[in-house]
């Protein structure tokens, strides 16, 4: 028995080393050839953010004493091999000791920092660093890769790097001992890049303890509190996103809002970036499901003023006539639908009445 896991974990360790000779081979070309370098550099980023094989899968998670499992952590059952490689790193750090070497030397090329964050999210707050300055560049590094490599899932609509959003969310914002390995302004940059992607990557649930342990800000006395950076962040990031299912998925998510404690200046906020999706036109030009859901975030959060708020909306829909056929289609249709479904809600009602009398 010993010996059969003995042979599984030489496997899965024989594999691992296998896949870190490629990517050193990778990144020395990148480093050889500057013509070919960005090419060399986005191929790697796309092969290390695989999903793994089902027969990778198989030798990597033989040898796995209580290791990857995808599944336990909840993150469908989705395995990539930036995750296997990025726990590799952890237990066995000389093993990652040349590829981040490489790294370094090519530090300002494009997807050098995507690359760092996915293989060595996790070395960096399990490795003792000792130097304060190369600290502080693999931890602005992982928070720039990390931003990337989260906008890449915005615009394709995929959840493809929420392991990584999951890991930096519960087992470093989350947990003190972790976070305070990094610089305080690092931190504070995380923070901020977390609050962008938490309705994303459907977090919500740990929005409470994520404010709670919110990094104290220079300019608080300012701007407020954590609820008040956090709320700035997620309107700036509603006005960045151009995908419109990934727009409504925030402005779905956005209610939870509801009843946080803001300033009267993030409040003013939020409600003018919600008001400027709900107008045809620009600068937004938001699509007619967009116009909906941002009408019914606002009015579920700023419930007061929402008839005078549709009355000056309607007086200025007037200055798009172009739009006045659709609206008025879609007014016709919608009239039509509700009497439809009155009407048949009507007839089945009538219907079990007549059912429950005979029956009687």
């Amino acid at each position: 028995m010993s010996e059969a896991s003995s042979s599984s974990t030489h496997r899965s360790s024989a594999y691992l080393n296998a896949l870190t000779q490629e990517i050193e081979k990778k990144l020395q070309r990148a480093l050889a050839s500057p013509s070919q370098r960005r090419n060399l550099l986005q191929e790697l980023f796309a092969d290390i953010a695989l999903e793994v094989d089902d027969r990778a899968r198989d030798i990597i998670l033989s040898g796995e004493e209580g290791g990857i499992c995808p599944a336990e952590d909840g993150i469908d059952s989705r395995l990539c091999f930036y995750d296997v490689l990025a726990d590799h790193y952890v237990r066995i750090p000389e093993s990652g000791q040349r590829i981040l070497d490489l790294i370094v030397q090519l530090w300002s090329q494009l997807f050098v920092s995507h690359i760092f964050a996915l293989l060595f999210h996790k070395w960096i707050f399990e490795v003792q660093l000792n130097n304060d300055e190369v600290l502080l560049r693999y931890s602005s590094a992982l928070v720039q890769g990390a931003t990337n490599v989260f906008w890449i899932d915005i615009q394709t609509n995929s959840r493809h790097f929420q392991s990584l959003f999951r890991y930096l969310l519960e087992e470093v914002a989350l947990e003190p001992a972790r976070l305070n390995k990094i610089p305080v302004q690092v931190q504070r940059d995380l923070f901020l890049v977390l609050s962008r992607f938490i309705f994303f990557y459907n977090s919500v649930d740990k929005l409470e303890s994520f404010l709670k342990l919110f990094p104290v800000f220079p300019n608080a006395f300012l701007v407020g509190g954590s609820a008040d950076f956090f709320v700035i962040e997620v309107a700036d990031q509603l006005q960045k996103l151009k995908v419109e299912p990934v727009l409504l998925h925030y402005l779905s998510q956005i209610k939870v809002l509801q009843g946080m404690e803001l300033r009267m200046t993030t409040s003013t906020r939020l409600k003018t970036c919600l008001y400027s999706f709900t107008s045809p036109g620009g600068p937004m030009y938001p699509t007619r499901a967009v116009r909906h859901a941002a009408w019914d975030a606002l009015d579920f959060l700023f419930p007061v003023g929402q008839y005078p708020r549709h009355v000056i909306s309607l007086f200025f829909r007037l200055l798009y006539p172009w739009c006045w056929p659709s609206s008025c289609w879609n007014f016709i249709m919608s009239w039509l639908k509700a009497v439809l479904h009155t009407l048949l809600r009507v007839v089945f009602s009538s219907w079990e009445k007549v059912r429950a009398e005979k029956n009687s």
